[in-house]
């Protein structure tokens, strides 16, 4: 079966998503690769927040119940907060996709292993904890009839995806304030109006 890099899988993501899709990756690589993908205003990219990104994407398919939210999490970053699948279980926003990049180790670390690679199961725990929309994608062709069966079927869905790791190939800003705000202004928060928009804040 062929594999895919993440950076690879990470542009099948951005290749489907619509211009309305609000995405959040989570902290090192798969935000690396979600800006060498593509950069847009509508990309949410988190530094320092390692577990974060499924329950920031939570918070804003509950806040916007009419935009998809998708999340671009790491096996290993899921792992350090699997209580936020217990919340989408519970919660079940239709609108949210959480896509996790397993290649069973802590890349942006330095190769370490995650559990997944000693048996744990994410897609399992998923299912355990209240989500029914599964999907365990370990091929291109596999995660090409996953995304369609979200563009099908209500969610909220999350998608494991079993992928290889690749070395970066450019990092988003360090910015954090011209993210968050450049986001707000892109998906049209109310603070947005009154924190500026894309004119006014630069990345250093």
């Amino acid at each position: 079966m062929t594999r895919m890099t993440r950076l690879e899988a990470t542009h099948a993501v951005t290749g489907w998503a619509t211009p309305s899709t609000a995405i959040v990756a989570s902290l090192g690589h798969p935000a690396y690769d979600l800006f060498a993908a593509g950069d847009r205003d509508a990309n949410f990219y988190t530094w320092g927040s390692m577990g974060l990104a499924s329950s920031i994407g939570l918070g804003l398919a509950m806040a916007q119940p009419d935009r998809r939210i998708v999340v671009l999490d790491g096996d290993g970053s899921l792992l350090m907060n699997l209580g936020s699948l217990a919340t989408i279980g519970w919660v079940r926003p239709p609108n949210l996709v959480v896509i996790v990049w397993d290649n069973a180790l802590y890349g942006t670390t330095g190769g370490q292993d995650t559990a997944t690679a000693h048996g744990a199961d994410l897609a399992a725990a998923a299912q355990a904890l209240g989500i029914t929309t599964v999907e365990t994608a370990s091929s291109p062709d596999d995660l090409k009839r996953a995304l369609a069966r979200v563009d099908a079927e209500p969610g909220p869905w999350v998608i494991v995806a079993k992928v290889d790791e690749n070395a970066p190939a450019s990092k988003p800003p360090l910015d954090c304030a011209f993210i968050k705000q450049r986001f707000m202004a892109a998906i049209g928060t109310p603070e947005s109006s009154t924190q500026g928009t894309t004119a006014d804040v630069r990345p250093a």
